[in-house]
């Protein structure tokens, strides 16, 4: 059976960091395959209130670099419900000087910690403050430059922590030891940021649980950002429920996003899986011969939901541990993706730091799912309605964030495994 081909948009994560790396680096760069997404939008509007000039009217983004001198915005920068972009903002804030900036976002934006981050600003020298005293958002970043030397940071609720210190931190006036406090959740993120810091010409070295990281300057360059892992994770867990084989025509064999690690997990509960320079395929054994797993999901959390759904079909109980940060994102995913399970028919359970589903595919019925403003809830029941009649959404637009065209792929590979008779 020949396998549908899909080419899915560039990574978010990627390009939101090569986005703050280009605006400080020397020179003109281009970035080839952005994701062009609300949330990376947001980001190039929070850039260009600091001076940065980007061209993102064609494929290819021109952004010309600041060489780390970036003008001073003042008043409010809103960054939705975008993260990971606020959270780099604030260290992007400290480099403009003398400044005074103040980064809001949604509702839900306010209940997403901070704290850690703004306390490690603090240690380096930057002026920071939560606004309403709560560890989150809004934050006011009042600076005078990034002094440097060394912080202790603690990154056990998010790694976007010390991935935002890294990447400005070439920009301080002396060289930036970061002393981790713990562990680091989320660890395959901060090897995207050393890899695309790398890329651009800073190198990074990690010994004894520290980061420390030289003075210097990005180099511009044209960088092509990698397909993002997250958004093949659906089309891959589409593979793995109806039988039909799917090739991600953009996912490199090694890609290096820790979320690409998905298809082992699928390989786990009996797919057939392939990586070569043609892409990433994947081929399910069909709803009744999936196998349910155990697996600590700590290093790949944003596809989390996308496995529950599949453990749906499964046979067998799936427990899924070790990501009690999933409860601070765009919601409370553990909790939602529970309740959206439980809404179509499926048996699960939250635990503290996880949820266990029993898969029986025979029970799944029709609902209209709550997405609770996040993306991926959409996506992930998205693979759910291929095969249970009856699933629509109380809001499809929410896939704005970080996959606008999700909903077109989708339909296209909803007929696609149609004429294979597989749905």
């Amino acid at each position: 059976m020949k396998p549908i081909e899909i080419e899915v948009p560039g990574s978010k994560s990627i390009t939101q960091r090569a986005l703050v790396i280009a605006a400080l680096s020397r020179g003109d760069s281009v970035l080839l395959s952005p994701l062009d997404s609300e949330d990376t939008l947001l980001l190039r509007k929070a850039l260009r209130t600091f001076g940065v000039t980007i061209d993102d009217s064609g494929a290819g983004w021109k952004i010309k670099g600041r060489t780390g001198h970036l003008a001073c915005p003042g008043g409010e920068i809103f960054m939705g419900n975008n993260g990971t972009g606020i959270r780099f903002m604030m260290s992007v804030a400290a480099l403009a000087h003398p400044c005074l900036t103040v980064l809001t976002g949604k509702k839900r934006m306010e209940e997403r910690p901070a704290g850690p981050l703004i306390e490690a600003l603090r240690q380096l020298g930057v002026r920071a403050e939560s606004v309403k005293g709560t560890g989150c958002p809004p934050v006011r970043i009042a600076s005078d430059g990034l002094k440097g030397g060394r912080a202790m940071l603690s990154a056990s609720t998010s790694s976007q922590f010390l991935s935002s210190l890294l990447l400005v931190s070439p920009y301080a006036n002396k060289p930036v030891t970061i002393q981790l406090d713990g562990r680091v959740v989320s660890r395959p993120y901060v090897d995207i940021t050393l890899r695309v810091m790398s890329d651009f010409g800073i190198e990074v070295e990690e010994k004894d649980n520290a980061y420390s990281v030289p003075m210097g300057q990005y180099t511009a360059r044209t960088y092509t950002v990698e397909a993002d892992a997250s958004s093949a994770s659906y089309f891959f867990a589409a593979a793995a429920v109806t039988g039909a084989p799917v090739t991600v025509t953009n996912m490199p064999p090694e890609p290096i996003q820790g979320d690409a690690s998905f298809v082992e997990l699928l390989r786990r509960m009996g797919c057939m899986v392939e990586r070569t320079d043609s892409g990433t395929l994947v081929k399910g054994p069909g709803k009744a011969r999936l196998k349910a797993i155990d697996v600590d999901m700590s290093r790949w959390p944003d596809v989390v939901p996308t496995l529950a759904v599949v453990a749906s079909f499964a046979k067998g109980t799936t427990r899924i541990t070790n990501v009690e940060h999933l409860r601070i994102k765009e919601t409370d995913r553990i909790k939602a993706v529970v309740n959206e399970l439980r809404r179509i028919g499926c048996e699960a359970e939250e635990l503290r730091d996880g949820l266990v589903v029993h898969g029986n595919a025979e029970r799944l019925q029709g609902a209209t799912i709550r997405t609770y403003d996040d993306h991926r809830i959409a996506m992930c029941f998205a693979v759910a309605s291929l095969l249970v009649k009856g699933i629509d959404f109380d809001d499809r637009r929410v896939v704005q964030k970080s996959f606008p065209m999700f909903w077109d792929y989708w339909e296209r590979l909803e007929r696609e495994i149609s004429e294979k008779d597989l749905i």
